[in-house]
């Protein structure tokens, strides 16, 4: 028997703050290890199953996390409505489903674990069980909880299927890019190698408002906050060779250690790069930024 209702949200909750904090750590990614011996209330508790999909903790009333791997043997995809589908634990509509389906009822919060690599996570947390469908069997799951309670999400009104895909790509796509940059980059500023995941972006070196700009790592670098912005604002520029570049108007000026420091001796400087070659910044995507660098 699970815990009762308020206990079982309080606890979910519980988990998903500090899940939180290990995943911004790290700058967006959390391993199986910590999952398996995640640590609440003084107790160690399982996020994950061992070898399973689906984890369903035997004193919560639904189940906790599912797991989705792009190369895995189900059919899990993001679907163009907005709702990522989740398919069904092989065998019988029972079993591991039963949780999940009760997770539609209860409406309990979920951890969707996006699979990266082998043991490497993105977190992406409260998601949803919303519906389920035996003959297809597969949930569906919203990504957001002002998804939650769409009408008929199988059949969008345009201005609601446009608001659902912006949701899901600020919730999967942007989270799963960040996680992806940052790991490449061993959790590290490439400008000033500062290694503290919670001051680091992700950052497009081509912008996804272009056609261009896709979530590749190739097409990112891990940036701190502040080496961000300037790189935003056009006030730090990386040459193709992977040189830093300040603006000159931003070198003349005089406004103390910050400046000096954070911007101004970076001006010359080598990023660093991912051990990867295939993760790599794009040299044509350099050399179309800093196009842009030049030109502001």
């Amino acid at each position: 028997m699970g815990l009762d209702l308020s206990a079982d949200f309080a606890l979910r909750n519980q988990i998903m703050v500090r899940l939180a904090h290990l995943r911004d750590q790290s700058g967006g990614t959390v391993t199986r290890d910590q999952l398996t011996n995640f640590e609440i209330n003084g107790e160690r508790r399982r996020l994950i199953d061992a070898s399973r999909g689906i984890w369903n903790p035997r004193d919560l009333n639904a189940t906790l996390s599912i797991v989705s791997s792009p190369t895995g043997p189900y059919d899990d995809r993001q679907v163009d409505r907005g709702f990522f589908l989740y398919a069904y634990r092989a065998g019988s509509t029972d079993g591991d489903n039963r949780k999940l389906r009760q997770a539609i009822g209860l409406g309990a919060p979920l951890i969707l674990l996006h699979k990266l690599e082998a043991g490497v996570f993105v977190p992406i947390f409260p998601v949803f069980a919303i519906a389920h469908d035996d003959t297809a069997r597969q949930f569906m799951i919203a990504l957001d909880e002002s998804l939650r309670f769409i009408e008929h999400p199988q059949n969008l009104s345009e201005p609601v299927k446009r608001y659902a895909e912006q949701v899901t790509r600020r919730r999967l796509h942007q989270e799963v890019f960040r996680g992806s940059v940052i790991r490449a980059y061993q959790t590290r500023c490439a400008v000033c190698r500062l290694q503290h995941g919670e001051l680091l972006d992700a950052a497009h070196i081509v912008p996804d408002s272009e056609e261009a700009g896709l979530p590749l790592v190739s097409n990112g670098l891990s940036l701190c906050k502040i080496h961000h912005a300037a790189y935003d604002q056009n006030l730090l520029g990386i040459r193709p060779d992977r040189v830093v570049q300040i603006n000159k108007a931003l070198l003349a000026e005089t406004d103390g250690p910050m400046l000096k420091y954070g911007l101004q001796q970076m001006h010359g400087a080598t990023i660093s790069l991912p051990r990867r070659k295939v993760e790599q910044p794009s040299a044509k995507a350099l050399e179309w930024r800093y196009e842009q660098f030049k030109a502001g």
